[in-house]
């Protein structure tokens, strides 16, 4: 998926065509802070830990990353101060259980499916991406040009994630898809020789295979047709009264560039991954 069709993608979501409207709520959405858990600050959630390039040294208050950098702006917009933003941490799964949140939007790459929005709310795509496998030179994953290819090998990703949702409907590896509380637990195997290769979104396989994993390879990425939805959403409580400005408040970061600006910024191009057949 190119850069262009990327923010093509991201225009439709977001309904720019009705900018007009959300620009005037954006303008008044200073007035949510009474809609917040705790009033006159917005209170933002991510993992414990959070991982480069979404957090820069697991400190989100930085406003260093591409997700930390997307909290803030969506916090200007809906007319909170850098100093009125409350970060909490939630783990993965935990934030898009039912009940009630401890947060007013939680952004951890999370896909939008249609199961977790029974029980959350979801704003429209900030980001949109492919999943990609990793794997260490050494490993006869490294070789894989398909994902037959992948089939008889041994395949992990995280517990609960969209990657291992993946595992499981796309690759369907013969020995099972491989579970891991998070991606450290699912590198360390990686590195250790317990599984053959990894599925982490693209942004994550760059850096891992680039930086983290000593003969890292990045075998490719899986097809735009892998099945399982690629886009990225805020995630709020159920029936948020903050769901909607939320949503103007992405809707003005697109029209204005700023969020294409942050991607690129953050996350660079998708371009160099090659597409497993």
């Amino acid at each position: 998926m190119s850069r262009t069709t990327t923010w093509k993608k991201l225009g439709s979501l977001l309904g720019i065509g009705a900018l007009a409207a959300s620009l005037v709520a954006c303008s008044s959405s200073g007035a949510a802070g009474g809609d917040t858990v705790t009033e006159g600050k917005l209170t933002i959630a991510t993992g414990e830990p959070a991982y480069y390039p979404y957090v820069m040294d697991d400190s989100p208050e930085s406003g260093e990353g591409f997700e930390a950098a997307v909290a803030y702006a969506v916090a200007e917009e809906l007319g909170f101060a850098p100093e009125d933003v409350v970060w909490v941490r939630t783990t993965f799964e935990a934030a898009i259980q039912p009940g009630p949140k401890d947060f007013d939007f939680n952004l951890q790459q999370y896909t939008i499916t249609e199961e977790r929005s029974a029980n959350v709310d979801f704003s429209t795509p900030y980001y949109s991406t492919p999943q990609a496998i990793i794997t260490v030179a050494s490993s006869p994953a490294a070789s894989a040009t398909s994902v037959a290819d992948l089939a008889d090998l041994l395949i992990g990703a995280a517990s609960g994630t969209t990657s291992f949702q993946v595992v499981e409907e796309t690759i369907k590896p013969t020995q099972g898809a491989q579970a891991f509380n998070n991606n450290d637990d699912a590198k360390l195997a990686l590195e250790t020789g317990q599984i053959d290769a990894l599925v982490v979104d693209l942004p994550t396989a760059f850096y891992l295979s680039a930086v983290e994993i000593t003969d890292g390879v990045l075998v490719g990425q899986l097809p735009a047709n892998a099945g399982v939805s690629d886009d990225w959403g805020l995630v709020l409580a159920k029936d948020s009264p903050l769901t909607q400005a939320v949503n103007d408040a992405l809707a003005a970061l697109v029209s204005s560039g700023k969020l294409e600006e942050i991607t690129n910024t953050w996350l660079g191009s998708d371009q160099g991954a090659p597409v497993l057949k």
